[in-house]
């Protein structure tokens, strides 16, 4: 079946611009982030190029003071963001499936999700240039200059950025979040139970491994980035001074949040590109990966460790010498694990025969500089160095040695799988001149920037001996911006009238994605993927016979990693779950869905509405409009999304360890309630840090009696006994009894929101407001975001009921156990709230 015969599956075809609003097809999502994401590199780039610019002489005045600040940050925020991950993501979403053996991600609808919240994250980015200027205080948003005046402060904090394209920058970054979070719980349930019998954790390719690692350490690291931006957006739309200058958090609350994220970021961005140099060293070496199992356990270190180091950014504050000189130990301590690896490739080309391939150059460019990155990188782990250096260009070329060495190697990623995406072949002669300029122009650019090292970063004055360096540095990024019209033009005619590629253009490459058609089918293979002989072969699950022809030689080839055809077979722990939502090959599965996009429509006018508020008043009032249309596009396409008839089983025979016995969608439950186990964390733990900064004894809680704070204890516990009782009545096929459960945990929740609104109105009566004081900010903002997640559960028990009320969830319970799940966190929240806020 050819991708065009898609339009049978309710899938509009590949020629109609409906079909990239509507599909949920993993390749169709893959080819949409990656076009997306260069998108976003040349608008990047542009940025770039205009500072450069700027810095062709001490003090220029190509761009006013502001706006160059503007695109210093800007240029940061969309490369490391919006360009970096979703790039890598591009890939991840097109060939991990393909790796596995599955046919999709678990959840097409919210891979559609994930996307569209990207795109429209983007968009609003760079929507903040037109609302009186976009966010300037640097992408890493340092306190306080990423905040406003305050009347708090008594205007100490000048006006750093404007309120509403400001404020619309660090929107977009949440919504980005979002779609981040959604994306992650997808891949992990993906790979955790979609893996093909016989393929176990250690048989994953090497790629696909280096996104299952990337997604765990994303699911935690951009949980700390949502509760940064959270005190953040509070601290400029509510009014809450967490960040001020002279409070007790300020800047060391800043970093700590963010830096907790931002050095686990690092590896997030690069851990993609290591996994396609391990992808591109094999096949045009020829061999396997030396010492694969050893790179494995280094790159699971490293993920661990990551959250481990956060503070070696921090050597400038007033942290004491001792935490300081651990963070500089365990920071030469992650180093290690990247030796083992960086060796590992070095001598798989010692030991196979080398193909100077396109991809390949692009994979060793990327060696060559992330080795360059490391060994500048040593200089600032160091903390007497570190004070030299922090704030120089060297940290500017240390950072883009290492964050564009994965981008080289990316590169090679799409020139390693376009012939699988296109079905064509590529100009090989095109795509080494694109090397050569990009090398050259790459190292022009940024090694220039050690010798200039003493130039401040995001300043555009600097002594005038070091203008030869910077302008040698803004030809080279001419250079370098020069060298992706060859690739553009290379792969845009190549798509067009290019050879045509056949299944496997590479010899050696061994991976599943290389055993079927260029472009793969909709759905493809047909039968189901087995490792379980130890080669990869097509199953026929009526009579287990092996598949008709259409896997070519492909039975001689093992997974990457797997057990070379002529040994035993693999043990398998592949799981059978014959439950209503798995299937076996002849189900078909749905492919298109609008209402993604709707929902992404609509959180994208929310957002640019909600950018006008500032003190919790609506500066602008014509920004009430995308407000209002927001939500009611939000609320109509979520109750749309929910009540579609979308059918997306799982396959039912995979290898599901260690997630053996537990379904899908409680999976992604968990994984969800983990991340926002690390938001309340977060927010804990600012109050903690606050609170001991401030003085613990000097604190006095808000709440000046405890007993609406215990009553309301008492009402949360009581709706997770009501819960209970509906997954009862479900199981029972009790609709009244289901109905009545669900009508009493949403009147308890109303009671809940009822307390704290008169508690707070209380408090407003008497003049105790957010911005009041510190003690106050942490007090509104903590239980607010926990009445959030309390207003959001009761909107689910509200389409619960109207669902459960025309008959469904009647002898299948899963969804409202998942609901549970749910309520029954943001009960334990509550739990921990009340004496921090009551009683201490």
């Amino acid at each position: 079946m050819s991708t065009e015969d898609s339009h049978d599956h309710h899938l509009p075809p590949m020629s109609s611009v409906r079909r990239w609003l509507v599909t949920t097809n993993h390749k169709d999502v893959g080819i949409l982030y990656i076009v997306t994401s260069l998108f976003f590199l040349v608008a990047g780039g542009i940025l770039a190029l205009l500072f450069r610019v700027q810095l062709w002489s001490p003090g220029a005045s190509i761009l006013s003071a502001s706006a160059y600040n503007q695109a210093v940050t800007v240029h940061g925020l969309v490369m490391v963001f919006w360009f970096l991950s979703p790039f890598a993501f591009g890939f991840a979403n097109y060939v991990v499936p393909l790796q596995i053996g599955a046919k999709d991600l678990a959840f097409p609808r919210l891979n559609a999700l994930s996307y569209w919240l990207y795109l429209f994250s983007g968009l609003l980015v760079l929507a903040s240039f037109f609302q009186g200027g976009a966010f300037q205080g640097g992408w890493t948003m340092y306190a306080p200059l990423n905040v406003e005046m305050a009347e708090a402060t008594g205007g100490q904090l000048p006006m750093f950025t404007p309120s509403v394209g400001g404020t619309m920058t660090i929107l977009a970054l949440t919504l980005f979040v979002i779609s981040v979070t959604v994306g992650t719980i997808n891949f992990l349930v993906t790979i955790h139970r979609g893996r093909a019998e016989g393929m176990g954790l250690w048989q994953l390719p090497m790629f696909s491994w280096s996104i299952l690692l990337t997604v765990w350490m994303m699911l935690f690291a951009f949980a700390a980035l949502l509760a940064a931006l959270v005190v953040l957006l509070s601290d400029r739309i509510v009014g809450t001074t967490y960040l001020a200058a002279t409070g007790s958090g300020g800047s060391l609350l800043w970093a700590h949040i963010f830096w907790f994220f931002g050095h686990p970021e690092v590896y997030i961005v690069f851990f993609p590109a290591l996994g396609v140099m391990f992808e591109a060293f094999q096949s045009f070496c020829g061999r396997r990966l030396v010492g694969r199992k050893w790179v494995i356990l280094a790159m699971i270190l490293v993920a661990v460790q990551s959250f481990l180091v956060w503070m070696h950014h921090m050597f400038l504050t007033t942290i004491n010498l001792e935490i300081k000189t651990l963070m500089m130990a365990s920071t030469i301590g992650i180093s290690l694990p990247f030796d083992l690896m960086v060796f590992s490739m070095i001598y798989t080309m010692a030991k196979g025969k080398i193909r100077f391939t396109t991809p390949f150059l692009f994979s060793l460019g990327a060696l060559i500089l992330f080795i360059i990155g490391g060994i500048t990188g040593v200089f600032l782990g160091a903390i007497v160095l570190d004070y030299e250096f922090r704030g120089t260009y060297w940290v500017v070329a240390h950072f883009h040695y290492v964050m564009v060495a994965g981008v080289t190697a990316l590169i090679g990623g799409l020139y390693y799988w376009f012939p699988k995406m296109t079905g064509k072949m590529y100009d090989e002669r095109l795509g080494k001149l694109h090397f050569a300029l990009y090398f050259v122009g790459f190292n022009l650019l940024y090694f220039p920037m050690f010798a200039a090292w003493e130039t401040p970063r995001r300043v555009f004055e600097y002594a005038t001996g070091l203008t030869p360096w910077h302008q040698l540095a803004t030809i080279g990024g001419f250079v370098l911006g020069g060298s992706f019209l060859v690739m553009f033009y290379n792969l845009y005619h190549s798509f067009l009238s290019g050879d045509p590629a056949g299944e496997n253009p590479w010899t050696h490459a061994r991976t599943t994605e290389w055993a079927i058609p260029s472009p793969p089918p909709l759905e493809n293979w047909t039968g189901r993927v087995s490792f379980a002989d130890g080669g990869l072969s097509f199953v026929d699950d009526e009579d287990r016979a092996a598949a008709d022809g259409g896997m070519s030689d492909a039975a001689d080839r093992s997974a990457d990693g797997g057990t070379a055809v002529g040994r035993p077979a693999v043990p398998t722990g592949a799981t059978a779950a014959p439950t209503s939502t798995e299937t076996a090959h002849g189900d078909e599965p749905d492919h298109a869905s609008i209402w993604p996009l709707g929902v992404g429509v609509g959180l994208f006018f929310l957002f640019a509405g909600l950018s006008a508020f500032r003190q919790g008043e609506l500066v602008q009032n014509v920004y009430l409009a995308p407000l209002a249309v927001g939500l009611g596009v939000t609320l109509y396409s979520s109750y749309q999304f929910g009540m579609e008839s979308f059918h997306a089983p799982e396959p039912a025979i995979a290898e599901r360890w260690p997630f053996d016995g537990v379904e899908k969608g409680k999976l992604g439950v968990w994984f969800f309630l983990a991340s926002d186990v690390v938001v309340f964390g977060a927010l804990i733990g600012a109050y903690l840090f606050i609170r001991v900064n401030f003085g613990w004894a000097d604190w006095h809680n808000v709440p000046p009696d405890a007993l609406p704070g215990l009553v309301n204890t008492l009402v949360l516990l009581t709706s997770s006994f009501t819960v209970v009782l509906a997954m009862v009545y479900a199981e029972r096929g009790s609709k009244r009894g289901l109905v009545g459960s669900l009508v009493a945990t949403v009147l308890l929740g109303l009671a809940f929101l009822g307390i704290k609104a008169w508690e707070w109105s209380h408090e407003f009566a008497i003049g105790v407001y957010p911005w009041s004081g510190i003690e106050e900010s942490v007090y509104y903002l903590t239980t607010g975001m926990h009445g959030l997640h309390v207003i959001l559960g009761m909107l689910v028990a509200l389409f619960m009921i109207y669902r459960a009320s025309n008959g469904a969830y009647l002898g299948d319970d899963e969804p409202v156990e998942y609901f549970g799940l749910y309520w029954h966190f943001v009960d334990i929240v509550w739990v921990l709230l009340f004496p921090l806020f009551y009683l201490l």
